[in-house]
């Protein structure tokens, strides 16, 4: 009895960047869609390498996976087959384990059938290999659940093994002349082909005048075969299986599609098998193939249904099971950060904010003046929305009562006088989370009302902070006192960055953003559904002040000297300052966005009114702890303010020059500056409070007041 043919079936390789390809497919492309996607895998003829060792026949699926140009074998190694495939990634594990994979699988195979009976599949006969897997992303884990395919039809009956079950290798069966002869011509054959994916079967024919071998397309056959016997026709495939005596699973579509096509019940099979790059075809194997003839119906050469298939490739205990792939331990614990952070941020996107730009986000660069409580809290909402650039500016050191209040300092960094404020803040970030660019500056902020002690320092001090500000495109201001908000304030205005303000009380706290004229001239305006609404140029955080700002730091009492607040507070007040800013960064007018003042967030077209995806886009947040409540106000501009007005600005004359702050200041630069430091009533005259404040006392001097008396008695 001859023996049946056994095939050698493939087995999955799949390489570690393609779980990455997919999970960032997964997060940024396809999102909720489970949607069956094409993909692209490859192999490799099969060989014995010289030890004995036989290959396995591997499917191997890589980075390029899902790119599928016209070009099929780009991406692919050298003397590689190009194979498409359907992937169903599932949005759960449960939807995984329940999804009707036998369905799943006849519908795949489904295609292979149709391209044979259509007559396809011999016009391109790459549609006979086809592969399918389902998958499971669990993205937090990084565990990949999968499952591979490989549909083969089923023939009834099976095909045997001719010539009394022999099966040569093809320096038996084949001249040395021949061989030869066989791999010059396939090498032309799949230089033509393998771009269209059609290289991978093909015809042979022995050239008896010249002892050679003729290679042509399935497509060919009656003309190649034309005046050949039936006995010396050859059917070849590029064979991936190693095994001597059991051909590779490509060859079971190819026979029911010889025998569909062109009722073929016999013929010469050749297993094409190359060592790769050594231009080595010895190992190929040749064999007879016959379909014995039982008196059954014969539903595959006549009927239309599709028959039996199988194929599910089996688990790592063999039996048939889906796999498992667990990346967390091989990977980098960086990498794994940089996707888990990422992750939270993408998933917003696929319901809640599709416009959500978290590239816009994440390459903002911000400037945390102050690196105490406030300045904790805000870096690490920065670290919440993704943000990569933060840079601390502190001149304190860490104190006991420092690391309970705020997150980024511990009991360490307290010892021998403490650490550095604003270098073990950057430290300690990315200790949180390594992928964050933090830096830090041990830098005294020169204030109004602080004479000058070193003008060499504080020159350096003013450089630094200027090219600080230059470089970031987000200031906050977090520090303990109001007057060394001034000079960045100053700064800020003249470079029109975008200013966070955040400022505590006991229970109260003020979250602002500065005003930023569109440029310079033309004035920011508060929105509103009111046309008659006159424009106003959002004010900074000394705009309502009628005086300078002063020392508020000597001769202080101890409750004076700390920040006295409720210990959420500062919580409360970062994480809205954070929110203000990636608010405003998703306005298509950015830092020069108006203010939202007249929307009503209850109204049923209250989204319609908002520029913003993520809501409202306030002027100013003052909230009150005790009453758990937020007042949002807009502030307008003062023509005299101590820091933003046209006069302070003028009156420090530094050069402006392709959108940066030059470092050399001209005339009355420094000059001005030493004069606000050592005397803050100077900044009164130059902003025009002094002349205000006398225009005041004159029009009191000159009102005419009624005496008590004498009022009662006109009454």
């Amino acid at each position: 009895m001859q023996p049946l043919l056994q095939f050698t079936t493939f087995s999955s390789a799949v390489e570690a960047p393609f779980w990455h390809t997919l999970a960032d497919r997964k997060l940024n492309i396809l999102k909720l869609n489970d949607a069956t996607q094409p993909i692209k895998a490859y192999y490799a003829t099969g060989h014995t390498l010289d030890d004995g060792l036989a290959l396995p026949a591997r499917l191997c699926i890589g980075t390029n996976a899902f790119d599928l140009p016209e070009d099929q074998a780009a991406g692919i190694p050298p003397f590689a087959f190009p194979i498409t495939g359907s992937l169903k990634n599932t949005n759960t594990i449960e939807d995984f384990k329940r999804l009707d994979k036998t369905a799943f699988f006849k519908e795949e195979a489904k295609k292979i059938w149709h391209a044979i009976i259509s007559g396809d599949a011999v016009m391109h006969p790459h549609l006979l290999s086809h592969f399918l897997v389902v998958t499971y992303a669990d993205l937090k884990k990084y565990k990949f659940h999968y499952w591979f395919g490989f549909p083969a039809l089923l023939m009834d009956p099976s095909w045997v093994v001719g010539d009394s079950g022999v099966i040569k290798g093809i320096e038996e069966a084949w001249s040395p002349e021949q061989i030869e002869s066989l791999r010059i011509n396939y090498d032309a054959h799949r230089e033509k082909h393998l771009r269209d994916g059609n290289a991978a079967y093909f015809l042979v024919k022995k050239v008896a005048s010249s002892n050679g071998i003729s290679v042509g397309r399935l497509s060919e056959w009656d003309a190649f075969f034309d005046g050949v016997a039936e006995d010396d026709r050859i059917l070849a495939f590029a064979d991936p299986s190693s095994l001597p005596s059991n051909p590779g699973w490509p060859l079971r579509n190819l026979l029911v599609l010889a025998h569909r096509r062109w009722n073929v019940r016999r013929i010469t099979v050749l297993c094409f098998r190359e060592i790769q790059g050594k231009k080595d075809i010895r190992q190929s194997r040749v064999l007879v193939v016959e379909m014995p003839v039982l008196g059954v119906d014969e539903v595959v050469r006549t009927g239309v249904e599709c028959p039996k298939v199988v194929g599910w490739e089996k688990g790592v205990k063999g039996n048939l099971a889906p796999r498992m792939a667990d990346l967390a331990p091989l990977m980098d614990p960086a990498k794994l950060a940089d996707t888990a952070v990422d992750l939270n941020l993408k998933l917003m996107r696929w319901r809640l904010v599709p416009s959500l730009q978290l590239e816009k986000i994440k390459e903002t660069k911000c400037l945390l003046l102050g690196a105490g409580t406030l300045g904790c809290y805000v870096a690490r909402v920065l670290l919440g929305w993704g943000v990569r650039n933060i840079t601390f500016v502190d001149n304190a050191t860490v104190s006991f009562s420092n690391p309970v209040r705020q997150p980024l300092f511990f009991f360490e960094d307290s010892l021998d006088g403490g650490k550095p404020k604003a270098q073990t803040a950057a430290s300690n970030l990315k200790r949180v989370y390594p992928g964050v660019h933090a830096q830090g500056f041990n830098l005294a902020i020169p204030m109004p009302g602080h004479p000058i002690t070193s003008e060499e320092q504080t020159r350096a001090d003013v450089d630094k902070l200027t090219e600080l500000i230059r470089e970031h495109d987000v200031i906050y201001l977090l520090m303990d006192s109001r007057e060394s908000r001034w000079l960045p304030t100053f700064l800020g205005s003249k470079m029109r960055k975008l200013v966070i303000n955040a400022a505590l009380g006991f229970d109260t706290y003020l979250v602002m953003r500065h005003g930023v004229p569109d440029k310079p001239g033309v004035q920011a305006t508060v929105a509103s559904t009111d046309s008659k609404t006159a424009p106003v140029h959002l004010g900074c955080y000394f705009c309502n002040d009628v005086v300078a700002p002063t020392d508020s730091l000597t001769d202080r009492t101890l409750d004076q000297q700390c920040t006295v607040t409720r210990p959420g507070l500062s919580a409360v007040a970062s994480a809205l300052a954070v929110e203000l800013m990636v608010s405003v960064l998703h306005h298509e007018h950015g830092p020069q966005a108006p203010a939202d003042a007249t929307v009503n967030p209850t109204a049923p077209d209250a989204s319609a009114q908002l520029a913003s995806p993520l809501g409202q886009i306030p002027h100013q947040i003052r909230g009150f702890l005790g009453t758990f409540s937020n007042m949002l106000i807009v502030g307008q501009a003062y023509d005299r303010c101590t820091a933003c007005s046209s006069q302070v600005c003028w009156g420090f004359r530094s050069c402006i020059e392709g959108g940066s702050v030059q470092q050399a200041y001209v005339k009355d630069g420094f000059d001005f500056l030493r004069r606000a430091f050592d005397d803050p009533i100077y900044l009164e005259e130059v902003s025009g409070l002094t002349k205000l404040k006398q225009e005041s006392d004159a029009l009191l001097g000159e009102v005419d007041w009624i005496a008590e008396e004498d009022s009662d008695a006109e009454i």
